[in-house]
């Protein structure tokens, strides 16, 4: 897991916070904005946490070693339901109370290991079986409406067009985070980002991407952070901006293209702007 680098400790209530333009450019042209990131620090340290989602109320869901967990401006992780599964891999369809898990059951569970994939209808409380129970653990999903897609470490990517009922070979790619926008499915490999129009069974590289190390989408909005924990985002893979940095984080997950959250296991940024 990636150590925590903070750099703001001005807790701010997360529907108000917003970044500020420092007027400034990057080397690129791109504007920039100045290092001060709003960020709520968690009274207690989230367990090996795995990934980010927005609901349908729009609060921020952490998956983490021991369930699923709240987070909100009292900097307090409330746990959704009672389930204490190991979530490796969440997503869901953007902005909405659908949720799809996988990873290895918890101390309290009696589901296969590993769990394959599980959804939720109402935002994480409860969860049921979907497909590939106690064969597949899913290590990063992505999906939006009409599209599924996940690597699970092994050879190559496994898509879904029924939200995860049933699942076809995309390409073999060795992804290391997904993202799904209105133009395709997006990952990042060896080679960069890479970009897929035909349902992950052809990609091609990115070649003007910025170096990044984390995906997330939402509609047309692409957001991601690089190496040396700059976020970044743009529509549909074109004209990059890059945002403030946040350090090496965790988890990204974005909810449309004015706003996106990381998170380390002890704070949560928000990254907005207009």
């Amino acid at each position: 897991m990636m150590s925590a680098r903070r750099f703001a400790r001005t807790v701010l209530p997360l529907t108000a916070a917003a970044l500020v333009l420092a007027g400034c450019s990057s080397q690129d042209g791109a504007t920039e904005l100045d290092n001060t990131v709003p960020a709520v620090d968690f009274t207690s340290e989230l367990s090996h946490l795995h990934g980010l989602y927005v609901d349908a109320d729009g609060t921020v869901l952490a998956g983490t070693h021991t369930g699923l967990f709240a987070l909100d401006s009292s900097g307090t992780p409330a746990r959704v339901g009672t389930s204490d599964d190991d979530f490796m891999g969440l997503t869901g369809i953007p902005v909405s109370d659908t949720l799809f898990a996988s990873g290895h059951p918890g101390q309290s569970s009696t589901a296969a290991n590993p769990l394959g994939l599980r959804s939720s209808t109402d935002g994480g409380k409860s969860w049921a079986e979907r497909s590939f129970a106690g064969q597949v653990d899913f290590h990063t999903l992505a999906a939006d409406e009409s599209t599924m897609v996940g690597f699970d470490g092994t050879d190559g990517l496994l898509v879904s067009t029924d939200g995860g009922s049933t699942w076809t070979p995309g390409a073999t790619l060795p992804a290391t985070s997904l993202a799904v926008t209105t133009s395709g499915i997006w990952a990042i490999a060896g080679q960069g980002v890479q970009h897929s129009t035909d349902g992950a069974r052809v990609f091609s590289t990115v070649t003007d991407a910025p170096a990044l190390v984390m995906l997330a989408g939402a509609g047309d909005a692409l957001w991601g952070i690089d190496n040396d924990g700059y976020a970044w985002r743009s529509r549909e893979g074109a004209d990059w901006q890059r945002l403030a940095r946040v350090g090496q984080v965790a988890a990204l997950t974005a909810k449309d293209y004015e706003t996106a959250y990381a998170a380390t296991p002890t704070s949560l940024y928000t990254l907005s702007q207009p």
